[in-house]
């Protein structure tokens, strides 16, 4: 986003996916606006080496897509009987056995996992359409800064299938179970407004102003010690999974390493 960040040049840039750094921000870009950000498996590998390849400096990733959508979902040509080239169709993985289709499942989903490190927070900057996979793609961040342009929505069920890439966890998290259901057994569109009132959005704010948006929700997220904020996050990323008793614990833990380390007696 930042001028400096191209004047590195890339970190990476293949298959639909440009890395580049900027000191304590990343940015990965879906690349192929003319097939609005298509997703397809070559995408998918290159987004999974783009979060291998985070600098440790890095403590704030940004994903954004080119041209008017940030992603219209999956390669349709992946739904054909010859698929991609070079890549299984989906006749293809149905003719595999179950531990064959389950392995190249999980190794898809790697790309859209990554994102959740305690070690970073990643931002969605979501504009025009985010359909299947490129829903799933954006619930994969922590925080999602929406165009007042964006639809969202979850296709897969009315082509048969199920969403698979990591997105029915998060979205039962943000929107509740019935209205998770709704969106996604319909496949109808999530409007900015509707985004942000469910909690699927933290902020909508017209299109042109997307990135200055995001730019300023990074620095302030830069602005608080990082260690402070890697405990936080994986405070509250866990929470949901404990009691309120087990909460209280593990702030106690956390906040006890956070003294400790302030008063320069962490291990």
């Amino acid at each position: 986003m930042a001028s400096s960040a191209q004047d590195l040049g890339p970190v990476l840039d293949k298959d639909g996916v440009r890395l580049t750094v900027d000191d304590a921000i990343a940015t990965v870009t879906l690349t192929n606006p003319a097939k609005r950000n298509a997703q397809s498996p070559a995408l998918w590998r290159a987004l999974t080496e783009a979060g291998r390849l985070l600098p440790g400096s890095v403590r704030v990733v940004v994903l954004r897509g080119e041209g008017k959508s940030f992603s219209a979902g999956l390669d349709r040509q992946m739904l054909s009987p010859e698929g991609i080239e070079g890549e299984p169709s989906f006749l293809d993985l149905a003719r595999g056995d179950d531990a064959e289709l389950d392995a190249t499942i999980a190794v898809y989903q790697e790309a859209f996992t990554w994102w959740r490190r305690s070690d970073i927070v990643s931002i969605a900057a979501v504009q025009g359409h985010a359909i299947g996979a490129g829903f799933q793609l954006a619930l994969a961040c922590d925080l999602r800064v929406v165009a007042d342009d964006v639809q969202f929505a979850m296709r897969e069920t009315g082509l048969g299938l199920v969403p698979d890439l990591t997105g029915t966890h998060p979205l039962v998290g943000l929107v509740g179970y019935a209205r998770a259901l709704e969106i996604c057994a319909t496949g109808r569109f999530v409007t900015a407004e509707e985004s942000v009132h469910t909690g699927l959005a933290n902020v909508a704010v017209p299109a042109a102003d997307l990135d200055a948006a995001v730019q300023d929700l990074a620095a302030a997220l830069l602005a608080a010690p990082r260690d402070a904020v890697i405990e936080t996050k994986t405070l509250l990323r866990g929470a949901q999974d404990r009691t309120y008793e087990e909460q209280r614990v593990a702030e106690r833990a956390a906040q006890a390493r956070r003294l400790r380390d302030l008063a320069g007696l962490g291990e």
